[in-house]
C-alpha cells in the first residue's frame, strides 16, 4: 500500500481534532470566564531511503532521502494568561480578575481554581460560586479587626449573623471649636453662650448634652471663660441627671450625675503665646473629661466601656482648636463629637446596607450606622505554569504536576500587580475573527487530506489495471 494513504488519514485526524477545538470555542463565546484554545500539529516519523554519505577526495557528499509518514498532533493549548472583555454588572458579589491570578474554591474535597468570578451569598451568609462552591479567603485578626490574618484560606462569610448588624459604641471624644469674640454680650449674660455636644452611650443610645460658656470677670484681659453643664437629655428630651424617678432602673429617667473636670464646670483659658484655649484646672492641658456616672442603684454604668482594649470611662473635650478673634460680636464655639481625627464619636447600632470589595479583594461592610468594618479578604492563587492547569468543566481548574502547587495560603491579587473590579465580569477571551480565519484553514487542510486518499486510490486503480 502507499504510504501516502496513512499520511492522508493522519492528516483527516489532526484535522477533525482542530475542529473539535474551534467549535468548542466558539460554542463558549459568551460563556463568561471562558479561556479558548489552539491547537499545534507536528510531523511523525520519516523512512528513510537513503543515508547521507561525506565528501572525499574525489565525490561530494549526499543528503539522506527521507519520507514522511504524516502528521499528528503536538498540544492543545488554552490561553489563560490573556483577559476578555469586562461587562458591568452592578452587582456587589461579582469580580473580574486583572492578571494571571486565580480564585480559590473549595467544596471541601480539595480546592479548584477558576477566574469566573459571578459569586453570591448562600443562606448562611457564605461567599459562593454559581455551582455552590465556597470562596476561598482570609479572615479578619481577632486581636486587631483592622488587619487581616493571612493564614490557611477558609471560607468567607460577608453577611453571616454576627456581621448582618454593627455594634454601638460610647463617645469617648470631643473638641471645642469655632471661635469666642469677648465682646459678645451672651459671654456676660446669667445664661452665657449655649453650647450643645451631641453623644451615644455604650448602648447606642443617643443624648444631647448642653452647656452654657460665660466670660469669667476675674480676668482684666477677659481671656478666662467658664464651661457649664446645665442638662444631659435623652432622644426623647427626658433629663437623665437627678433623681425624677428614682424607682425605676430604666436608663432614660435620672439617677446620673455628670461631672466636667473636677466638677460640673470647669475653665478654660486663651493664651495669647499660642493662640489656642487650654484648661485650667489641669496644669495646661487642653482636654478635661466629661463623666457621666450613676447616682443610684440599679442604674446601668452605659457610658464607661472597653474600646480597642482600653478602659473608656467619659468623653475627653479638646480645646485647643477654639479661636479668639474678634468677630463682630458674635461667638461661633460649638462642640463636635469625636476627635478633630474623626475618631471616638460613637455610634449607634447599625445594620447591613451594603458590601465593597476593594482592589486588593478585601471586603467590607457598610453599616446604616456610618461604620465600615473590616470583614476578610479574597485570596487568590499564582502558579508558575498556569497553561499546565487542567480543566474539569465548569469553568473551573485544578493542578497537574506541570502546573506548580497550591499552597493553601495563596496570595493578596496586588501582590503581583493585579487587581479585582467590583460589579464587572470577566467574558470570554474566544476571538471571533481568528476562529472563522482557522475554520477555513482547517477546513482546506481537511479537503486536502481527503485528495490525498482519493489520489492514491486512483494511483493503486491504475495499478491493479495493469493485469488487464
Amino acid at each position: 500500500m502507499m504510504r501516502s494513504l496513512y499520511s492522508g488519514v493522519a492528516g483527516l485526524r489532526t484535522h477533525q481534532t482542530k475542529m473539535d477545538v474551534i467549535g468548542n470555542n466558539i460554542a463558549n463565546v459568551n460563556t463568561i470566564g471562558f479561556k479558548s484554545s489552539s491547537t499545534l500539529f507536528r510531523d511523525v516519523l520519516y523512512q528513510t531511503t537513503s543515508n547521507a554519505t561525506g565528501a572525499t577526495r574525489t565525490t561530494g557528499g549526499t543528503n539522506a532521502s527521507q519520507i514522511g509518514l504524516g502528521t499528528k498532533m503536538s498540544s492543545i493549548q488554552t490561553n489563560i494568561i490573556e483577559n476578555g472583555a469586562a461587562q458591568s454588572t452592578n452587582n456587589p458579589y461579582d469580580l473580574m480578575l486583572n492578571g494571571k491570578s486565580f480564585f480559590v474554591v473549595s467544596r471541601g474535597d480539595g480546592y479548584s481554581f477558576t477566574k469566573v468570578g459571578n459569586f453570591q451569598v448562600d443562606g448562611a451568609g457564605c461567599l459562593v460560586t454559581s455551582n455552590g462552591y465556597q470562596v476561598m479567603g482570609w479572615q479578619v485578626d481577632p486581636e486587631n479587626p483592622s488587619n487581616i490574618k493571612k493564614d490557611t484560606v477558609s471560607a468567607l462569610y460577608p453577611e453571616s449573623v454576627a456581621n448582618k448588624t454593627s455594634a454601638p459604641e460610647q463617645t469617648s471624644e470631643a473638641y471645642l471649636s469655632g471661635n469666642v469674640d469677648l465682646t459678645d454680650d451672651d459671654l456676660t449674660s446669667v445664661d452665657g453662650a449655649a453650647i450643645s455636644l451631641s453623644i451615644y452611650d455604650a448602648l447606642g443610645y443617643s443624648y444631647t448634652c448642653k452647656f452654657k460658656l460665660t466670660q469669667d470677670p476675674s480676668e482684666a484681659d477677659r481671656s478666662l471663660y467658664n464651661l457649664e453643664i446645665i442638662s444631659i437629655k435623652d432622644s426623647e428630651n427626658v433629663e437623665i441627671l437627678g433623681t425624677d424617678d428614682p424607682s425605676t432602673p430604666d436608663i432614660k429617667e435620672g439617677g446620673y450625675s455628670a461631672t466636667i473636670g473636677d466638677g460640673t464646670s470647669i475653665q478654660i483659658k486663651f493664651n495669647a503665646g499660642d493662640g489656642s484655649f487650654s484648661y485650667v484646672g489641669a496644669a495646661g492641658k487642653s482636654t478635661a473629661l466629661l463623666k457621666i456616672s450613676p447616682s443610684e442603684a440599679g442604674k446601668a454604668d452605659v457610658f464607661s466601656s472597653i474600646i480597642n482594649n482600653e478602659f473608656v470611662e467619659g468623653i475627653n473635650i479638646d480645646f485647643s482648636k477654639v479661636t479668639m478673634f474678634e468677630s463682630d460680636g458674635t461667638s461661633t464655639a460649638k462642640l463636635n463629637r469625636g476627635s478633630i481625627g474623626s475618631e471616638g464619636g460613637g455610634r449607634s447600632a447599625g445594620k447591613l446596607k451594603n458590601v465593597n470589595i476593594n482592589e486588593s479583594g478585601k471586603i467590607f461592610g457598610v453599616y446604616s450606622n456610618g461604620e465600615t468594618k473590616l470583614l476578610g479578604q479574597i485570596a487568590v492563587a499564582n502558579f508558575v505554569n498556569p497553561m499546565a492547569l487542567e480543566s474539569i468543566g465548569d469553568s473551573l481548574y485544578v493542578t497537574t504536576q506541570n502546573s506548580g502547587d497550591f499552597d493553601g495560603i495563596g496570595s493578596a491579587v496586588d501582590e503581583d500587580g493585579g487587581k479585582m473590579a467590583q460589579g464587572v465580569l470577566e467574558m470570554s477571551n474566544v476571538d471571533l475573527s481568528l476562529e472563522f480565519t482557522d475554520m477555513i484553514t482547517t477546513q482546506r487542510g481537511f479537503q486536502a487530506n481527503s485528495r490525498i486518499i482519493t489520489t492514491s486510490d486512483t494511483l493503486l486503480e491504475e495499478l491493479v489495471n495493469l493485469k488487464r
